[in-house]
Formats: structure tokens, C-alpha cells, sequence
């Protein structure tokens, strides 16, 4: 009888925990007008962004085409570089590390000023479409403002009365007809006049066709002037009133509703831009806007319902977003329910920010509001990058890690130029920064410029989409270019005489810097630990690949021989931590935003509590003295760390301290990240990989298959485990794993595949043998 009443309480309470999750309101939403861009709800479908702020007289609302960039393709290589190789390795093996950095900064970087010049381009605004309303009684006070976005719709709002009459605005980045369309309604006829204007800071040029607003332009290409071109068309749909133009606006007169229609694009690829955005415009504007607005939700639902994910309710969940963020940061036990709504966000920003067949997100995802977008808005590739796709494939959105395979397969043959000029070597090598026009040279510093992990670190994601998927086209596909770094680094390493080692030379671990026993600073080293650390995964990988392909049987021999030579995952210090470099020197910041040296703990698999419990004690200490602050993508690469040890409750410690409110704007290396009032991640500046990173965290601290087993709730913090309820997880094999827990333990579970298939999962401490269901 008592099992019985047990089984069926355990029954409710999962009944009732899968109720919660789905009816729970995923939303931001707020009780007033966005003062700062930082404010403002960020709207995507993947290629067109908007950012609306909700103004009530004046409403600024910034445009995006992930496409749109500045610069053009160059060949920035200095193919002498490699005679000054010799010299500057023996400089190093010598220990004249500052010698053979001088030489590094006067031979081995880029050609030209590299990010800082016009042909490298920058990730830009689009514009800004500015509507100025005309209420009457511009003197009245509204009642009621609310200002919404809607997670599981991809709709923001805006809804006020004023001067009795009830305001309503929609906005969305359409997933069926690709336009932006923001919809303005009244509840009494004839109330809604205004003005409609669009422009951006340079390189433009309105005009009116017809009713039609236009603006168009073409970028620098840093070289003739004639980059990239672009349209933006702007059109509208009236109920009552009339529309009207004057020399660069639409003006809309004694409408009841309107609905504005923002067809952009450029020619980037060779896009038939002009073409295509009427096309758009014209498909979108022949549907009724319920329609529309229906074709939009379900597409974008397509996605964003494959996950759920319920950890409890708070006291503080009914406050404006930005109060409740703020009371998070002082008692987050109150609002559990924080983490649940940050995750929905991280995959509601990766939906909106890529689609496949395009790019993958920038620094800013695709949200940019200026010209001159912080770090130029590119692809970083020494954490940044990869960070924009941790949460992908857990989260249980596969395809969208592959724009940034696409990415990577368009490295590989400037890369390989790239490591002839430099290294004399075969395969092919990115180095620390890239852009659309496929740059692998390194950056015009050695300081940062010279890291040589960028093209293996990419790697990790390109196989990172295979071992959740196993996808044998996929891994067909990516095999030459797996194959291809690893050839670069096998080619270019260099015997150590001290250790017999075979390393890297010149590198450097990312951006950070050590003492000589001179006293003297350098950051230029053979064999970083990060460079050990993905050359022993890399080859690892594409041993395994060369095995499941059965192909390349005398390379895979070759690798699996070089591999006796390549340094361990980690070697432990005097003083018990992980050493950054191949020396144990000191650094020059203890507490540097950079923790490279831990990639085997994360995202690699070469460091876990079960197989290299010293390694992970080691890598522990490391942490502790790196402290828990810096830029919020740094917060949220130790918070994914934590959750590798195992550490629920300082991984949440990480989790609150990432969700800081802040309002900085300035250029940040240090400690003071956080997260804006919208919850976009702060550096600050804006930078969308402390979202992206966080979320990963946070699915590591739910679930974890990258240890030889599935293993459930594995750093579950105090604040979560009164009672959670996930579906739709995702685990290497291509598992997909429900749950439900209470008072820490798993009460409930389902393993599913597309194939029945036997698993090892951890439950409740205990590793067991399961079948998945089929799906």
C-alpha cells in the first residue's frame, strides 16, 4: 500500500512540476521606456535584428542584418616570416622569452595594422527607425506602461493608456516572411498619428519611392570605398487615416491601426539584395497579420519547444525584470526560478541570433548599435566564439552549430597560406581573431596576436556537433578540416631538448603574461598548456574519426605515435595548481580574465573528478586563486568550470554573481561584469558570450555526458533542489533525457533515441547500464 500511495504521489508531483514548466510565463518585461540601448528587448530571426526601446513620444527602435559588414578579403600574410623562425625559437629555448617577443612583434604578426585597419572591417548597425508620435496632449500622463518580450513567441510589446485611449505595440523579427513588421494599434478610431524615419550615422542615403521609404548605401571596403552594399525598404498597412510622404519620411494621419513593414538585406555572397527585399516585403505585406504573426510563432516554436525546463517559483517572479534582477543579487534563494528564465534566454538569443546557411552570432550576436561595435563586433577564437555554442547542442539545438562549421571550412585555405608564411607547415592555422572575410593571419601583437590554439579550439566545436548528433555526413564533411589542423600542429611542433616534448613555438596563452627569472615580462612561450591540451584532443579526434570512416589508417598511425610525445592534460605546480605554461613561471595577474590552461576541464574531457582526480584538485586551486569576478564571459567560464568539478553551490555562486546589474558602458578586462537591465550580458560592453556561456553552465550543472556515462544532476546547487522538472535535454549519442527530481534525488527519468540503444547513466550516485526508448 505504501508503494502505491509513494509511486502515485511521485506521479502527481511530475504531472504537476510539467504543468508549471509550461504554463510559467517565460518574459522580460518592464514598467517603463528603455533610457539606454542596454535597456532595449532584442528581437531576431537568425539573419534581421531589431532592438525597440518603447519610447512613448519619440521611439527609437535599431536595426540589424547579421550580414552587414565593413572591410573586404585581403592577404594580410608576411611570407619572410618564417626565416625568422629559427631565431626566435632559440631565443626561447634559451629562456630570452622578451628577445624572441621583440622579434615576434618585428617579424611574426600581420602584415598592415591587422583589426585596427578599414580592410578588416567591422560587424555594423544597420540603422535606426525612428517613429515620432503625436498623441495631442503631449502634456498628459500615461497610465499602465508595460513593456514586454515574450521568450516563447520571439514578440515584444509595449502598451500604455494616455489620454484614455489604451496603446498597443507589437514587434517581431518575422521567422516566416523574414521581415521585421511592428504593429500599432488604438482601442478608439483615428488616435494614432505620426512620423516614420530611418538613417544611420554614415553611408546613407534616403529617398521616397511611391509610399515606399528607402535607405541604401555601400561600406568601406578599406581599400576603393566600394564594400558592402545594402537596402533597407520600409512600407506600411493602414485601418482608417492615410499615409502620406514628404522628402524622407512616411506620415501616417488619423490611422486606428498600423502595421510597419522593414525589408532589409545586403549583397554579401553576391545577394540579389535589391530583388530580394521586395520579394519579402511584397510576401509579407499579401498576409494578413494574424496570419503572418502565426506562420512566425510556430516557426520560431519549432525550436524553442524541443526544451522546458521548470526549477521552482520565487516571491520576486511577478516584479518588472529589472527589479527582480536586482533582488536575485541580493537573496537569490527567493527566485529559483532566475536560472530557468536566464537559460530560456540564452536558447531564445541563439534562435534569433543565427540561422543555418548563414553566419554564426558575433560578439554581439547579432545586435549592434553603432558603427564602431566594440572589438570591432568579430569573431574572437581564443574562448569567444566557441563560448557563442556551448549551449547548443545540450540545449537541444543542433543545426545552429552549423554556421559556424560553414565558418570554420572557410578558414582552412587562407589558413593554410597562413601556416606556410609563418611556420613553414602543412595544414592550415587561424590564430586569435577573425571576420567575414576568412582572416587567419595573426594579430598585430604578439602579446595576444600569436596564440596559436584558435583553429584547433574550433575544432573542439566541429566535433562537439558529432558527438551529440552522430551525424556520419557531418563527420565526412569536417574531416579534412579536423585532419588539416591537425596536420598544422603536427607539423609544427618542435622538440623540446629539456623534457623531450613536442610543442608549440612560438605561442602564447591567450593574453596573459609571465615573469622571466630577469624580472623582466613576456608572453611569448613554447607550448602553452592550452596548445598541449587541444593537441592531444585534437588527434585523439581525428584518430577516432579516421577509425569510424575507416580512412587515413597511416596518418592515424602517425598521430597515435606523436601522441606519446605530446605533454599530459596538466602539470601540477609547486604550489598545487595547474601550470599555464610549459615553465612554471608567474604570472603577471593572478587573477587574469583568461583561463586557458583549464580548456582539459572544459570544454575538453581530459580533466574529471572520476579519471584524473589530481588533475581536478589541481585545476580546483587554480580557480581559487583566479577568484570568482572578471568580465562576464569570464564569470560564466567558471561557473561552466565548477559544474565540471562538481561544485553546485559555487557554480550558482558564479551564476549570481553573473547576473550583477550594471549599467557600465566603458571597455572592461577586469573585474565588474554583469549583466544589463534586458539581460544582456556585460563586459562590459555588451557582450553576448556571457549569456551563451552561462547557459552552458547551466545545463552542465543539470547534466553531463562527457565522461563515458550520462550523468544526471550532477552539480545540483541547494537553491534547486526542493523539486526541477527539464525535458528535452540533449546528451552525446544522441540522447534526448527528461527529468524530475525533489529534495536532490531523481525521481523520475526518460533516455530516449532515435534507435533503442544501451547507455550508461549516474543516477542518484549510482552508474547502471539502461536501454534508451526508441523515439
Amino acid at each position: 500500500m505504501y508503494n502505491r500511495i509513494s509511486s502515485l504521489f511521485i506521479l502527481l508531483s511530475c504531472l504537476s512540476a510539467s504543468v508549471n514548466a509550461q504554463q510559467k510565463p517565460l518574459r522580460l518585461w518592464y514598467d517603463k521606456p528603455a533610457k539606454l540601448w542596454e535597456e532595449t528587448l532584442p528581437l531576431g530571426n537568425g539573419r534581421l535584428g531589431m532592438t525597440p526601446d518603447g519610447g512613448l513620444t519619440n521611439e527609437k527602435i535599431v536595426l540589424n542584418d547579421i550580414t552587414l559588414w565593413s572591410g573586404s578579403e585581403q592577404d594580410a600574410n608576411n611570407y619572410e616570416a618564417n626565416k625568422s623562425l629559427p631565431a626566435i625559437r632559440k631565443l626561447i629555448l634559451e629562456g630570452k622569452n622578451d628577445e624572441a617577443q621583440a622579434l615576434v612583434n618585428r617579424d611574426f604578426v600581420c602584415k598592415g595594422p591587422g583589426s585596427g585597419g578599414a580592410q578588416w572591417g567591422k560587424y555594423q548597425t544597420l540603422g535606426a527607425l525612428e517613429i515620432h508620435y503625436n498623441h495631442k496632449d503631449e502634456d498628459a500622463t500615461p497610465k499602465d506602461y508595460k513593456r514586454e518580450l515574450s521568450l516563447d513567441s520571439a514578440i515584444a510589446s509595449c502598451s500604455y493608456t494616455l489620454n484614455e485611449v489604451k496603446y498597443k505595440r507589437e514587434y517581431f523579427s518575422s521567422f516566416d516572411d523574414d521581415v521585421d513588421i511592428i504593429k500599432i494599434s488604438a482601442d478608439k478610431a483615428g488616435m494614432i498619428n505620426c512620423r516614420i524615419n530611418i538613417n544611420r550615422p554614415e553611408k546613407f542615403a534616403v529617398k521616397i519611392e511611391g509610399q515606399q521609404l528607402q535607405m541604401s548605401g555601400q561600406l568601406d571596403n578599406g581599400t576603393d570605398g566600394k564594400g558592402m552594399q545594402y537596402l533597407a525598404r520600409v512600407s506600411v498597412k493602414l485601418k482608417g487615416g492615410n499615409v502620406s510622404a514628404d522628402q524622407n519620411s512616411l506620415i501616417i494621419k488619423d490611422a486606428t491601426e498600423l502595421i510597419i513593414y522593414v525589408s532589409a538585406a545586403t549583397d554579401f555572397r553576391g545577394n540579389v539584395f535589391k530583388e530580394k527585399t521586395q520579394q519579402y516585403l511584397a510576401a509579407a505585406m499579401n498576409k494578413s497579420y494574424a496570419t503572418q504573426k502565426a506562420n512566425h510563432i510556430a516557426n520560431f516554436r519549432k525550436l524553442f519547444k524541443r526544451l522546458s525546463i521548470d526549477l521552482g517559483s520565487g516571491k520576486t517572479e511577478e516584479q518588472s525584470t529589472d527589479s527582480r534582477l536586482a533582488a536575485f543579487y541580493q537573496r537569490s534563494e527567493l527566485d529559483p526560478g532566475m536560472a530557468a528564465l536566464f537559460f530560456q534566454y540564452g536558447r531564445y538569443l541563439t534562435i534569433s541570433s543565427t540561422r543555418v546557411g548563414l553566419l554564426p552570432p558575433n560578439l554581439q550576436g547579432l545586435w549592434a548599435k553603432e558603427i564602431n561595435t566594440p572589438w570591432n563586433g568579430d569573431y574572437h577564437l581564443d574562448v569567444n566564439v566557441q563560448m557563442n555554442h556551448w549551449p547548443v547542442e545540450v540545449s537541444n539545438l543542433s543545426e545552429l552549430n552549423l554556421p559556424l562549421a560553414d565558418l570554420v571550412k572557410g578558414l582552412v585555405k587562407p589558413g593554410e597560406r597562413t601556416a606556410k608564411a609563418y611556420y613553414n607547415a602543412e595544414g592550415w592555422i587561424a590564430h586569435v581573431i577573425t571576420n567575414v572575410w576568412g582572416f587567419t593571419e595573426p594579430g598585430e601583437s604578439a602579446s595576444w596576436g600569436a596564440a596559436n590554439a584558435g583553429s584547433g579550439w574550433l575544432c573542439n566545436n566541429l566535433w562537439e556537433h558529432y558527438a551529440f548528433s552522430m551525424d556520419l555526413k557531418y563527420l565526412k564533411e569536417i574531416y579534412p578540416v579536423l585532419k588539416g589542423s591537425a596536420l598544422f600542429y603536427k607539423s609544427a611542433q618542435v622538440k623540446d631538448p629539456k623534457t623531450g616534448w613536442m610543442l608549440t613555438s612560438p605561442s602564447v596563452s591567450p593574453e596573459n603574461t609571465f615573469y622571466l627569472p630577469n624580472g623582466k615580462t613576456a608572453s611569448i612561450s613554447m607550448g602553452p598548456t592550452i596548445d598541449n591540451q587541444i593537441i592531444r584532443e585534437l588527434f585523439n579526434n581525428v584518430i577516432t574519426a579516421s577509425t569510424i570512416l575507416g580512412i587515413d589508417a597511416d596518418f592515424r598511425k602517425e598521430l597515435e605515435n606523436r601522441l606519446k610525445l605530446v605533454p599530459p592534460a596538466g602539470v601540477i605546480s609547486k604550489d598545487g595548481r595547474i601550470q599555464e605554461w610549459i615553465e612554471d613561471y608567474k604570472e603577471t595577474d593572478p587573477q587574469h580574465r583568461h583561463i586557458s590552461h583549464l580548456y582539459g576541464l572544459y570544454p575538453a574531457a581530459l580533466i574529471t573528478p572520476t579519471h584524473t582526480p589530481a588533475l581536478a584538485q589541481a585545476a580546483r586551486k587554480t580557480l581559487e586563486v583566479r577568484g570568482d569576478d572578471g568580465p562576464s564571459w569570464t564569470i560564466a567560464y567558471k561557473l561552466l568550470f565548477w559544474a565540471r568539478l562538481q561544485d553546485g553551490n559555487r557554480a550558482f555562486k558564479l551564476f549570481k554573481e553573473l547576473l550583477k546589474p550594471t549599467l557600465r558602458l566603458d571597455i572592461n578586462y577586469g573585474a565588474g561584469g554583469g549583466v544589463y537591465p534586458n539581460m544582456l550580458s556585460a563586459g562590459p560592453p555588451f557582450q553576448i558570450d556571457g549569456n551563451f556561456g552561462a547557459a552552458a553552465g547551466l545545463a552542465e550543472m543539470l547534466i553531463q555526458s562527457h565522461d563515458g556515462f550520462i550523468d544526471l544532476i550532477p552539480a545540483l546547487p541547494d537553491a534547486w533542489k526542493a523539486y526541477g522538472n527539464v525535458k528535452g535535454l540533449k546528451a552525446r549519442g544522441n540522447f534526448t533525457v527528461d527529468m524530475n527530481w525533489k529534495d536532490g534525488k531523481i525521481i523520475s527519468y526518460r533516455i530516449s533515441s532515435t534507435k533503442a540503444k544501451k547507455v550508461k547513466v549516474k543516477v542518484n550516485g549510482e552508474i547502471k547500464e539502461i536501454t534508451s526508448k526508441s523515439n
